[in-house]
């Protein structure tokens, strides 16, 4: 790719191109023979996973441009839209082939360590009875096997599903087509008997092969062939306007639709005989503005990221124990400690359970009169959820303002929106026009003749999964005045015309940018009345013109900017006359980078924000999100020796720049991995 191809202007890298290099260095992970080789191969899965979602969504959204004969310029940096696609295309081709030979590459260290991923051809006696088996037993009942003729419809093949594409040739060279659609129900990894000290693994795929014979028995087929290939479909949900229906009803409906979506991606084995491919083709309905792209043997390769362990523990990371807060106890009232002092809690470095125990308490004592929380995305098993219905059980005032439209997560939120709504917990289903994105809990308490407030502000979901693998931080505080904020915003959910005005919290859509710019503007003063000014920043993306014009401008004046932006970054560093005082880095490891931070120097008293919010256009014009001053000083001081370790990381930090190689940054200094360093800068700090 051609520094031209990442931007037809000089100021922004174009955001799906930089999308494309974040999930780059996922692929490098991958790659990267210190990381253990299961993990590696749990990388290669999340990059896949990731393209689909990047399919689904961005590329979708750049197709509907051109369908709707728009250029979209304005909306993409300067690139027209069709030129987008078919470079986004011919990059994820790129991209494609890497992946197929890291793959290869594992596999030859698997086998190495006596781990062989087998096909069809390489099965034995012993693994054939048992494969059968396990076939008529497992496989067979979960099958859909569609039979393809001219007179008949193709079905909407379901997005990103897998099928085996089989074509058959029969008596008097007639062809017969179908498809078999690899079934979820069953692990896409079948451990096969061990033999001595070896472990042998078989794809679902290739099993299904392995038995065509017994899937096509009533055919009379001269020979039989199968390949794999996926269609991905536009993942963007469209409302009904039926007044009729609830907001819940038509978020549901909306769900079941995207199965149906349009076709935005067709991946295939470039192996497949190409009168089989035309075939398909036409019945699909696939066209050019489709991202066509051939690839390997097995697609849905964001299944590696269930790879099986196979007790070797020797290939994968340590696991790591979540420690305990110093002076929070899970034991003893977490009220009571928060009223002394604000605590801090970092996940995945420090135990969730705190979240946990936090509603648990509120639950079950007596008190407390309210409970109010934002909620996201809930893990599968929710104990957070399971709190708030146990609150409202013991009655009290439960009020959850729950984000239906939580992307690819929907379906999970309405049915525990449903099961709180039977349980009495009041819910708010946002805000119209607005993704409530805030992450923030305020609990109302009786104490004496007085009401006194304790909450928690996260920068992200209160999820006991994610929780394990997002380094997130969750300040837990009985700051009146900050929760005077939290409840403010909660009485907008109810009262949307009414805008509210905050004394400490930045909130968007209203207030995110003109507080920011401030922020900045009172660095630029520092450098001019010939102080210090100094921006650190940490979060998940930057796209948002006017926040990096922002940026600029700063860094024209002289204030000194150190980003850790993980995803998207649009802003160009370190070009002379325009952002030569900007340094960015990314860091991509064992776990997914997911706070946000803002540091502002301040002329020597440090400003200090945890955010729901990266600097993008939807979280702050479109979304609901809170960021929280930090006013605690020892936490402020915590927040600061963390952002250091992760400024100094120079194993897994790669340097973002205008070239987008992602390089990895390296440097003489003692080597710092900044994950493992933040977890044994907490293991001192308990000791101490």
């Amino acid at each position: 790719m051609t520094k031209s191809e990442t931007s037809k202007n000089n100021s922004y890298i174009n955001r799906e191109i930089s999308w494309l290099q974040f999930n780059a260095r996922v692929l490098q992970e991958a790659q990267d023979e210190s990381v253990p080789l299961i993990e590696r191969l749990r990388f290669l899965g999340i990059f896949s996973n990731n393209l689909d979602e990047f399919f689904k969504v961005r590329y979708a959204t750049v197709k509907r441009i051109v369908e709707a004969g728009k250029g979209g310029k304005n909306q993409l940096g300067g690139i027209r839209a069709k030129e987008l696609l078919e470079i986004i295309t011919q990059i994820v081709i790129n991209q494609q082939t890497e992946s197929v030979g890291i793959l290869k590459a594992i596999d030859e260290k698997l086998k190495e360590e006596n781990i062989y991923i087998i096909d069809e051809t390489q099965i034995d006696k012993n693994q054939h009875d048992f494969i059968k088996q396990y076939f008529l037993k497992e496989v067979s009942p979960a099958l859909v096997t569609i039979i393809l003729n001219d007179s008949v419809v193709l079905p909407n093949l379901k997005d990103s599903a897998a099928y085996l594409a089989v074509r058959m040739l029969m008596a008097g060279d007639k062809k017969q087509f179908a498809l078999i659609e690899i079934p979820k129900s069953v692990n896409r990894f079948v451990e096969l008997p061990k033999q001595g000290d070896k472990s042998f693994i078989i794809m679902v795929d290739d099993l299904l092969r392995h038995c065509l014979s017994d899937i096509f028995s009533i055919f009379e087929y001269k020979s039989i062939s199968a390949h794999m290939i996926k269609i991905t479909r536009d993942g963007e949900l469209d409302f009904e306007s039926d007044l009729s229906k609830s907001f819940i009803e038509k978020i549901s409906d909306s769900v079941k639709h995207r199965q149906i979506g349009e076709p935005v991606r067709f991946v295939y084995d470039k192996t497949i005989h190409k009168e089989t491919l035309r075939y398909l083709m036409s019945k699909m309905g696939i066209d050019d503005t489709d991202s066509i792209i051939p690839g390997g043997r097995y697609h849905n390769r964001r299944d590696y990221m269930g790879f099986p362990s196979l007790g070797r523990n020797d290939l994968m990371y340590d696991k790591i124990e979540a420690l305990p807060i110093k002076g929070l106890s899970l034991q003893e009232s977490i009220f009571k400690a928060i009223k002394r002092k604000d605590y801090l809690l970092y996940a995945p470095y420090q135990t969730f359970s705190y979240v946990v125990k936090f509603l648990r308490e509120a639950a079950l004592d007596p008190s407390v009169r309210t409970i109010k929380i934002t909620i996201y995305r809930l893990a599968e098993i929710s104990h957070v959820a399971s709190s708030l219905i146990n609150a409202a059980i013991n009655g009290k005032s439960v009020t959850v303002s729950i984000e239906l439209r939580a992307r690819f997560d929907e379906q999970a939120n309405i049915d525990y929106a449903q099961q709180m709504k039977d349980e009495g917990v009041n819910l708010i289903f946002g805000v119209a026009g607005l993704k409530v994105h805030s992450k923030m809990c305020v609990v109302e308490r009786e104490e004496g003749k007085k009401i006194r407030r304790y909450g928690f502000i996260s920068t992200g979901n209160f999820n006991e999964s994610t929780a394990k693998i997002y380094t997130d931080y969750t300040l837990f505080t009985a700051n009146q005045k900050i929760l005077k904020d939290v409840n403010k915003i909660f009485g907008f959910f109810e009262t949307n015309y009414k805008i509210n005005t905050y004394k400490h919290l930045i909130v968007s859509p209203h207030y995110t940018e003109k507080a920011i710019f401030k922020l900045i503007d009172n660095e630029i003063e520092s450098v001019k009345n010939g102080k210090e000014g100094l921006i650190r920043l940490k979060m998940n993306s930057i796209s948002s013109y006017p926040m990096i014009d922002k940026l600029y401008e700063a860094s024209r004046a002289g204030v000194k900017i150190q980003m850790i932006v993980r995803g998207i970054c649009c802003l160009i560093p370190g070009v002379e006359g325009m952002s030569e005082n900007i340094e960015v880095i990314s860091v991509v490891d064992k776990f997914l980078e997911h706070s946000r931070i803002y540091i502002f120097g301040n002329n020597g008293d440090t400003k200090l924000y945890i955010s729901s919010a990266d600097w993008m256009t939807r979280n702050i014009e479109n979304r609901v999100e809170v960021s929280c001053p930090i006013y605690d000083e020892e936490i402020k001081k915590e927040i600061i020796e963390t952002f250091n370790i992760s400024w100094r990381d120079n194993v897994k930090a790669r340097v973002l720049s205008d070239s987008q190689e992602n390089e990895y940054r390296t440097d003489e200094e003692e080597k710092v991995r900044s994950q493992f360093a933040v977890y044994d800068y907490y293991l001192k700090k308990l000791k101490n």
